[in-house]
């Protein structure tokens, strides 16, 4: 029962695998993208903040967790929004 679960689900996401757009895969590149740059720039401030002690230090890091947060909203944004023209 379970190998046939574990079938029928393997073919569902093969199914959903061949069915992505040319639009959804560039939205999911040009997103992938944007993650990348905000975890480096995250990185280096984080860094930074390895440098210091104190108050900066907890300064750069929550600037990097922003930085982050932000390059992963707009990597999402950019992903729904090429779902949404499908």
């Amino acid at each position: 029962m379970r190998f046939g679960i574990a079938a029928a689900l393997s073919a569902v996401a093969l199914v959903m695998a061949g069915c992505e757009s040319q639009a959804d895969k560039e939205a999911e590149k040009q997103a992938d993208a944007i993650e990348a740059q905000g975890e480096a720039a995250a990185d280096a401030l984080e860094q930074q903040a390895n440098t210091v002690t104190g108050p900066p230090s907890a300064a750069l890091d929550a600037k990097a967790d922003a930085v982050e947060d932000a390059a992963d909203a707009k990597a999402d944004a950019v992903e729904q929004a090429a779902g949404k023209k499908d």
